[in-house]
């Protein structure tokens, strides 16, 4: 019979490096919290070097161990810089997001280019750096974040959900590639979280409480519940787990939501 280990053993990420790649606020910074409570040594690397390394200070204070580094997604050259001062990293977990509010006719190519830069583009430079040194050394696990809007979309979401959808076939993509190799790789796809990307949607009282009450637990999530996911997925728990889109949303994709009907 197989030896089964411990589940605390299986989340447990001492003298591991992971890179967190958006840590500077919103989801990546729960994100990096999460990761280095248990136990990894966490590169926060952002756009916004400050903002990571804030993110640093709080993991310190928590007793962990991290450090900020500079990064722009949209730089061929810049990912390759923190891809080679990284080489070693056991995971990768990518979150920066880019949301163009408009309506489709009206959105311009320079907007679109921006979208799909960040978002799809960004994260095939992170994978496909991060992921030909892990597959060198035969282990590793990559996490990008798409969105539940990969898989619905509403008026004045196109770009985004677009840009998310591909996402997820590269991830799926790289996942049958790398599998062979012992990499795995995931994506997490968020519902309605309360972040900077959402910050429009907040401004508006109507937007923000219609959200809510789509979702099953009729709420918006908490950035400190994206944390057992993403674990979960950098974590030895989902050995067996690649190619998969992990829904985060509250239970939005489980129900209709438009009527609660008298039965």
């Amino acid at each position: 019979m197989t030896e089964f280990p411990s589940i605390p053993a299986m989340f447990e990420l001492s003298g591991r490096t992971v890179v967190v790649v958006g840590s500077a606020s919103g989801l990546g910074q729960a994100s990096a919290l999460g990761i280095a409570d248990a136990g990894a040594r966490v590169v926060c690397a952002d756009l916004d070097e400050e903002g990571a390394q804030q993110t640093v200070d709080l993991i310190t204070e928590r007793g962990g161990t991290a450090e900020a580094t500079a990064v722009d997604v949209t730089s061929t050259e810049s990912v390759a810089a923190v891809v080679a001062a990284h080489a070693e990293a056991d995971a990768l977990v990518m979150t920066p997001g880019l949301n163009v509010r408009k309506r489709l006719l009206t959105t311009t190519d320079e907007e679109f280019d921006r979208v799909i830069d960040i978002n799809l583009k960004g994260t095939y430079r992170l994978m496909r750096g991060f992921g030909t040194r892990m597959a060198e050394r035969g282990r590793g696990s990559i996490v990008t974040f798409a969105s539940f809007r990969a898989l619905v979309v509403e008026p004045g979401q196109g770009l985004y959900a677009a840009a998310k959808a591909g996402v997820v076939q590269l991830t799926k993509t790289l996942a049958s590639e790398l599998g062979p190799s012992g990499v795995r790789v995931n994506s997490i796809l968020p519902g309605p979280f309360e972040t900077p990307l959402t910050e429009q949607i907040k401004s508006d009282e109507e937007w923000w409480n219609a959200y809510a009450n789509k979702a099953a637990l009729a709420r918006w999530g908490q950035l400190p519940e994206i944390a057992g996911p993403v674990l979960f997925l950098v974590s030895d728990a989902s050995s067996f787990v690649t190619g998969h889109s992990l829904l985060v949303d509250g239970g939005w994709m489980a129900q209709d939501g438009r009527f609660t009907p008298r039965v």
